[in-house]
């Protein structure tokens, strides 16, 4: 009887001091309003899945990555993603590609990607790139790792930190970076802030920044 009390008592001891803890899974989306409806679709990372009998291979392809893509006015960088939203194939692979052209100058400002780790390749040029990670003694601070890279460097930026893009030379340019998430999502800090919808009051981002209000409509001017 003894022996099996011991077991018992070690057992419970190894579940209760195990180092393995439960935990939220990741979100798929950026918002997940609950319903009581029991027949509303059911998604699979944001989206519904096509019948396995009526894929082809164009849901696994997608062509132009050799070229720019949008410019963002006013920083002078240009981007193009291959994610779920245009090869339906990557549904449910965990894995999506950019390509990042930075003009003499150009900047992709500070931005984070919630739901991925970016590994960024530069492949022509010179840029100066970083991310910042939260001090752990006081959230007011931050510590920056950066570096400055050249051809053939490659960078990786953890999940959800801040980070940013600079081109120091005088030639363009041009980066991959690989995530690890069909849609990485992106927020792009000082425009979020500056044009959320409907806007945060003018106190609140004022005594945020230690700016008055007329300043902060300043800042908003050059975002809208």
């Amino acid at each position: 009887m003894s022996v099996w009390w011991f077991i018992t008592t070690l057992a419970i001891t190894a579940f209760f001091s195990s180092p393995a803890y439960a935990y939220d899974s990741n979100p798929l989306q950026d918002i997940c309003v609950a319903v009581n409806d029991t027949q509303a679709s059911v998604f699979v990372n944001g989206k519904i899945c096509k019948d396995p009998n009526l894929a082809k291979a164009d849901d696994f392809f997608v062509s132009g990555l050799n070229v720019s893509g949008s410019a963002v006015p006013g920083f002078g960088f240009a981007s193009k993603f291959v994610n779920v939203n245009n090869m339906p194939g990557l549904n449910s692979l965990g894995i999506s590609i950019a390509r990042a052209v930075l003009e003499p100058q150009g900047l992709v400002p500070l931005h984070t990607h919630p739901r991925a780790t970016e590994l960024m390749t530069v492949l022509e040029g010179t840029v100066y790139s970083g991310f910042l990670v939260p001090d752990a003694v006081s959230f007011f601070k931050s510590r920056l790792f950066s570096k400055i890279l050249n051809p053939g460097d490659v960078f990786v930026f953890p999940i959800g930190l801040m980070h940013f893009q600079y081109n120091l030379g005088r030639k363009k340019v041009t980066m991959l970076a690989s995530y690890n998430s069909q849609n990485p999502g992106i927020v792009t800090i000082p425009s979020s802030i500056s044009t959320s919808n409907p806007p945060i009051i003018s106190d609140v981002l004022a005594k945020g920044f230690q700016l008055s209000t007329t300043e902060i409509a300043e800042l908003q001017k050059k975002f809208s």
